[in-house]
């Protein structure tokens, strides 16, 4: 399949060599997104963290043309279970009746000592 298109927005700053998104033909396929700022502030209160990723993903995603709706897939990279709730909460009003698959997991680690990172894959809607 032949790459449409780079995707960047004024999500936050990548803090390595890769972009915000790509799509190719109608799959759009972000980088992950940590609670950062566009002005790099970290958010560390895991709802307030979790509102900034899930909106700023959102952003990518309609930037390579689709839309929450649209959003088939969130994997989601947590520190501490003990979050899986509040982060659910957010989730939940976030998405409302739409309601994409998920993986969620918890790791050692993340940049920035973050509560959690997550990334999403969408589809472009019919133009």
């Amino acid at each position: 399949m032949k790459l449409k298109e780079i995707i960047s927005t004024e999500a936050s700053p990548a803090l390595g060599p890769y972009c915000h998104g790509r799509r190719y033909g109608d799959m759009i396929i972000t980088s992950g997104q940590i609670p950062l700022t566009k002005d790099s502030e970290y958010v560390y209160e895991i709802k307030a963290a979790t509102a900034l990723v899930l909106k700023n993903l959102l952003s990518i995603v309609e930037a390579g043309g689709g839309s929450l709706e649209s959003i088939a897939r969130v994997d989601v990279f947590i520190k501490d279970l003990k979050d899986f709730g509040q982060i659910n909460e957010v989730y939940k009003e976030f998405f409302g009746d739409h309601k994409p698959t998920r993986v969620c997991v918890q790791v050692a680690a993340l940049p920035g000592d973050v509560p959690l990172e997550a990334s999403m894959i969408a589809f472009a809607v019919e133009e």
